[in-house]
């Protein structure tokens, strides 16, 4: 029985209600405001027009007295008790409250919860009444909470974060606002139990052999009678077989052993079919079925190779016995309110993922364990997540022990909770905490011991051990090697580029960044010979409609107080210093779109093109970062509105599992082709390398052999630039390869910066068909960055961002992830180099 409906909600200064009167039924709420449940309050708030958008302009600071308040929920719902049978058990589950709160059921207290990220249940058998039940939650202010507690120790982002197991983002980010949210965000529900209950089933597959694959399911049962005998039939079902085995469980517990044969097995999408089994347990107590639990179950084997047969380091996932290179992106939550996020957000960014080649998610530390939907999701369309445990850039008191009892129950929740889905492929303790403390504490910053290094080396690898031992665990991102960020060892995050970090370094040197041009710049991304990279990134602009809507009237021009508002990394300077080296200095607001756009997007394409080329070595990419919480500038490829940035259509390209790319040496002009297939198959092609000038078209070709094994990369050519470009200047050429028959996307490469090309004026004649839903584009000379855009939230164009040769067009697809009619007369179409645009309706 769902409790969604009809909650009520209203606010009270700390102190100045009695609790006990708010919680009674006989309390009168009846000009209290409608809530939705789940949700949170300044959803409410906001849809009932008591404050402003937080994200427009600076409203976000007009709406902090929401977290200095106590805020209170109350519900009421009929129950029949008298349907009740004697030996039933009735609980009262939350399965996500926001954060600090004490529940009442009919004036009772049941108890008091302080952590997000779990569910809380209370057995309420006898604290039902027959008829009308009163439900209130009192939400206390966070703040409130944690002014008693220790700040003295290092904490990025604000030291009153580390004590609330709530997200932390919440708290303020480099990408997102200080927003502290409260209430009830995910679902509430009665379940009914009769003699016994389902606790928690385990389902893993063990063994994968040629016909064969074994399954083991661990069943945990609460019983609420001690003599009942309790038999467990468990059924996996697909491809229209069964395979069915019967178990008596002994003291509530017992594992079933499962053999399928000829399985189909869960792969990336990339790979194969992410197939996936239903596996049903139903639990029967003298032929009576009392309980039952169903899953989605993929078979499949993933480890986590470290080491090659002669010693050389690898950090290399491999899925069903193939070594795969991940392609991808870290995920932050999708919005600031994540409790009023509807499900459809995450199934359209996970297809858009999908759609950009990626196989992997990287969950981040600093947000939340996602919904069921987001793994719901990965597992169904094929894609691979890192998980990271919810601990992220502080040290965290692993010395007090209400603390770490809180932190144990959150780690086993969440353990049992996610361990059966297939696309979780690794643990991970924690993001940059062990980087940044040694970092810190050799610059002198930190005096103080590693706090927080008892959870993730001793309690999350231990409770791991115990209830999910055959996933690999990584006790912080990055880690490895003399410095946890290290190139040789482990995974690393590369933020030599943006942040100017001077790498590599060693243990206990002290930190450099080098804050110019040539110390930000994405070129440095060739340098990095990582194992595993599992951060990089730098900033772009959000969409013009979604800075438009959110900027207030006259501030949306580069420079405005309110456009710096947006980004929440106040070293606003590192952006400048990457399109000075790329693009040169905006002087507009038309300028800052595009050029930060086409530097994150040919920054991105630099980093993960020489990744993959320098793959097994390198076995995976994942960018910072997929996604916004909120409408700002920041390192996402796809804005807060699923307006995907230039580095997205990029990304679909460059992340293509069959790949042609270019390696330019600019010391000594010299440029190198490179094929990478991440397939398992052998490729044979012919590659065309064309150079075309800016006003004349094809100037120069040639034709490359191709034949490359599965999953290898393989250099086919060299060149000095004169080869090729003949009489022509480099600053007026661009160079593309693509395939004789297609198999590949064409890859354009310019071998100037953007800033130093002698691009012509180009005239471009867009077509529009309503009735398809389609655009034609076309143009006299070279047409550099051609950009659409439509006025509106989530639109899909199949291509944008392009280049468009000389005398060539090019058909663009458009419509809307949630299939709403567009407006095509407002259809904006422009180039970096575009004189004039003519439409044809």
């Amino acid at each position: 029985m769902l409790i969604n409906k009809d909650w009520k909600l209203s606010h009270f200064a700390v102190g100045e209600a009695r609790d006990l009167d708010i919680a009674s039924p006989d309390y009168i709420d009846h000009f209290w405001m409608q809530a939705e449940v789940p949700g949170d309050v300044h959803s409410t708030l906001l849809k009932k027009g008591l404050i402003d958008d937080p994200f427009y302009g600076h409203n976000d600071l007009k709406s902090k007295w929401i977290e200095e308040k106590v805020w209170w929920y109350r519900t009421e719902f009929d129950f029949d008790k008298k349907l009740l049978e004697r030996d039933e058990v009735v609980e009262l589950i939350f399965n996500g409250l926001d954060t600090f709160t004490t529940i009442y059921l009919n004036g009772l207290e049941l108890g008091e919860t302080a952590n997000m990220f779990i569910s809380h249940t209370f057995d309420v058998t006898r604290e039902l009444v027959d008829g009308k039940n009163i439900l209130a939650v009192k939400f206390d202010p966070v703040a409130e909470q944690l002014k008693v507690k220790e700040k003295r120790y290092w904490a990025g982002f604000g030291k009153d974060r580390i004590w609330a197991r709530k997200a932390q983002y919440h708290f303020g980010w480099d990408w997102g606002p200080q927003i502290i949210t409260a209430g009830i965000w995910k679902d509430v529900r009665l379940e009914t139990k009769k003699t016994v209950k389902i606790e928690n089933v385990f389902a893993r597959t063990t063994r994968i052999e040629k016909g064969r694959a074994n399954v083991l399911v661990d069943i945990d049962a609460k019983a609420f009678k001690e003599d009942s005998e309790i038999s467990a039939v468990v059924t996996m079902t697909g491809e229209g077989k069964s395979v069915t085995e019967e178990k008596t469980l002994m003291r509530g517990k017992t594992t079933v052993p499962l053999t399928i044969n000829n399985p189909k097995l869960w792969w990336t999408h990339d790979l194969g079919d992410p197939f996936l089994y239903q596996l049903n347990v139903e639990l029967f107590t003298a032929g009576d079925l009392v309980d039952s639990y169903q899953l989605n179950f993929g078979i499949r084997d993933i480890q986590v190779k470290q080491e090659e047969a002669d010693g050389t380091t690898r950090f290399t996932f491999v899925l069903n016995g193939i070594e795969i290179f991940a392609k991808g992106a870290n995920w932050i939550p999708i919005d600031s309110f994540v409790g009023a996020a509807p499900d459809m957000q995450y199934k359209h960014l996970i297809s858009l993922s999908k759609e950009a080649n990626m196989n992997m998610l990287r969950v981040w530390g600093g947000g939340i364990y996602e919904k069921d939907v987001f793994y719901q999701e990965c597992d169904r369309q094929g894609l691979l997540v890192w998980q990271d445990f919810m601990f992220a850039c502080a040290l965290y008191p692993d010395y007090n022990r209400n603390f770490m009892n809180n932190v144990q129950g959150e780690v086993e929740f969440v353990i049992k909770r996610l361990r059966n889905h297939p696309c979780i492929a690794l643990w991970c303790g924690n993001n940059e905490n062990d980087w940044l403390y040694e970092v810190e504490y050799a610059a002198g910053r930190i005096t103080t011991p590693f706090y927080g290094e008892r959870i993730f080396h001793e309690m999350i690898p231990g409770l791991l051990k115990e209830l999910n031992p055959d996933r690999f665990y990584l006790p912080s991102s990055p880690f490895g090697g003399n410095d946890h960020n290290a190139e040789d060892v482990g995974d690393r995050h590369n933020w030599q580029v943006w942040h100017g970090n001077v790498e590599p370094r060693k243990f206990g040197e002290v930190p450099a960044q080098n804050y110019s041009v040539e110390g930000v710049s994405f070129k440095n991304y060739k340098k990095d010979k990582t194992r595993f990279s599992s951060e990089f990134g730098m900033h772009a602009s959000a969409s013009r409609y979604t800075l438009e809507r959110n900027l207030p009237e006259g501030t949306f021009f580069w420079g405005s107080d309110e456009m710096a508002y947006r980004n929440k990394d106040y070293h606003h300077q590192k952006g400048i210093l990457l399109m000075e080296g790329y693009t040169g200095v905006p002087e507009d607001i038309e300028e800052y779109m595009n050029y930060s756009m086409l530097t994150q997007a040919e920054g991105l394409k630099c980093g993960v093109e020489h990744y993959r080329r320098n793959k097994p070595e390198t076995s995976g990419t994942l960018i910072w970062q997929l996604n916004d919480c909120w409408p700002g500038t920041s390192w996402s490829m796809i804005d807060y509105y699923l307006l995907p940035k230039a580095s997205y259509y990029y990304a679909r390209k460059f992340n293509q599992p069959l790949l042609f790319t270019l390696d330019h040496q600019e010391e000594d002009g010299t440029f190198s082709l490179w094929a990478v297939n991440d397939t398992v198959s052998g490729w044979s092609d012919e590659l065309l390398l064309e150079v075309h000038h800016v006003k004349k078209g094809m100037v120069y070709s040639e034709t490359i052999a191709v034949n490359i094994m599965g999953n290898q990369s393989c250099l086919l050519a060299s060149f000095a630039e004169g080869e090729v470009l003949k009489e022509y200047r480099p600053e007026e050429v661009v160079i593309r390869l693509r395939s004789s028959d297609d198999k590949v996307e064409e890859n354009c490469y310019y071998l100037r910066d953007h800033k130093d090309m002698n691009f012509a004026p180009a005239n471009l004649i867009v077509k529009v068909n309503r009735e398809k839903q389609e655009v034609e584009v076309s143009t006299d000379n070279l047409a550099r960055f051609v950009k659409l855009e439509i006025p509106s939230d989530k639109v899909h164009f199949s291509d944008n961002f392009f280049d468009l040769l000389p005398g060539e067009r090019k058909v663009i697809s458009i419509s809307h992830l949630e299939f709403q009619p567009l407006p095509f007369e407002q259809l904006k179409l422009s180039a970096v180099n575009s004189q004039s645009v003519i439409r044809e309706d």
